[in-house]
């Protein structure tokens, strides 16, 4: 079966709200069986400018689990956190 990945590209707005919502996330992504891939890092961006200067890569075991945790009761309050803290493109994707 497939991986899903949620791919982020993130601005942060408010640090010390986004670092609140960096240790909300990891119990909701335990319950979907979500593991960070990529977590911020060195990062160099080619053919144009991307939507956010921190970028995040999230595996989960399908792409149906990356979509229940996006949308999940228990990822809703981190996600609110998430949108008040700082600006995002969220991209969930099906891959190897």
């Amino acid at each position: 079966m497939p991986y899903g990945y949620v791919i982020a590209q993130i601005s942060i707005k408010d640090p010390k709200a986004y670092a609140e919502y960096v240790n909300m996330v990891q119990p909701t992504l335990d319950a979907f069986y979500g593991e960070f891939l990529v977590r911020g890092g060195k990062a160099t961006s080619y053919e144009g400018d991307p939507p956010g200067d921190r970028n995040v890569i999230i595996r989960f075991p399908s792409y149906d689990h990356a979509m229940n945790w996006y949308h999940s009761e228990k990822y809703s309050e981190a996600k609110k956190k998430r949108q008040a803290a700082s600006d995002s493109v969220q991209t969930i994707v099906e891959g190897v």
